[in-house]
């Protein structure tokens, strides 16, 4: 049998784009419906606990500023769109095993969802649906925030991507930018605490399931420890420590309950930096599993 070499020249993204699928519309297309999902849990946590008969209540403003940021982010998610014609497609079938087909409903009941939670924030709809809408918005929030990392662990193509902690992680990240966000937004002294401790105890939820995010990648497979090495010497090593986690987990960490304790003053600092983390951590993540494959 004659032995064939083939060699190929010329592979990098910018001349076979085929090569790097994903540009920045994912990420910010995740990010911005991770805190969707935060903040459609912590607005519906407020309504359950009948926080919407506090007129300074932030439950109130949640519900519009999550329909267009979440139009936002399905705008992103429309431009990376390759056949942008065909997505009503989407909704003629529903497909169990489709990842894809699952957030696309997901989508369209979380807008009904908010539209009920705005409706009662108004006082439109009667205050004893309150609870019950909360608990819809709670439930669609956990949904729509596990989607976003079940999206990226479903294609096992990508070996980074290919770990089913990634739900968990983008849901707990989600929770976190939420909080920050909500809590800056909070006029009720009683809920910007709650949301400022709600927001250390996801931070550091979110510290441990990235621990175990990379044990599980170097415990596992040569190609799983080459994914993981992107991280640890490789070109995503500064941005991932010194964005994600030192400024965007760490430093928040430090700080909050300081704050919490009123030991320091009370600024935007922290939780500004927790939704930058959370945007970073979504382009790190989408970008490195780009990068990961298998030889």
């Amino acid at each position: 049998m004659e032995l064939s070499e083939i060699t190929v020249h010329r592979m990098n993204p910018q001349i076979d784009p085929g090569l790097h699928v994903w540009g920045w519309e994912i990420p910010v297309y995740l990010f911005l419906g991770g805190l969707v999902a935060g903040m459609m849990i912590l607005g519906g946590h407020l309504l359950v606990r009948g926080h919407g008969r506090r007129p300074q209540s932030v439950c109130h403003r949640l519900p519009a500023l999550a329909i267009a940021l979440l139009s936002l982010g399905m705008l992103a998610l429309f431009l990376d769109l390759e056949h942008k014609r065909f997505v009503w497609r989407l909704y003629t079938t529903f497909e169990i095993t489709s990842p894809m087909s699952w957030g696309a409903w997901i989508l369209l009941l979380v807008y009904p969802a908010l539209v009920a939670a705005f409706l009662v924030a108004r006082g439109t709809l009667r205050p004893d649906l309150a609870r019950r809408i909360g608990q819809l918005n709670m439930a669609l929030g956990a949904l729509l925030g596990i989607y976003t990392g079940i999206l990226l662990s479903a294609l096992g193509a990508r070996p980074l991507w290919n770990s089913a902690l990634l739900g968990p992680l983008f849901l707990l990240s989600g929770l976190s930018s939420a909080a920050a966000l909500v809590h800056l937004l909070a006029r009720d002294r009683e809920e910007q605490t709650l949301f400022m401790k709600a927001d250390n105890a996801f931070l550091a939820t979110e510290l441990v399931l990235l621990v175990l995010f990379f044990l599980g990648l170097v415990s596992s497979t040569r190609v799983h420890l080459e994914a993981a090495r992107l991280f640890f010497g490789g070109p995503l090593t500064a941005l991932f420590w010194v964005f994600v986690v030192g400024l965007g987990l760490v430093v928040p960490l430090v700080i909050q309950p300081l704050a919490v304790r009123h030991r320091v003053a009370h600024t935007a600092v922290a939780p500004l930096l927790v939704i930058a983390g959370g945007l970073a951590l979504r382009f790190v993540i989408v970008y490195a599993g780009q990068m990961s494959h298998w030889r």
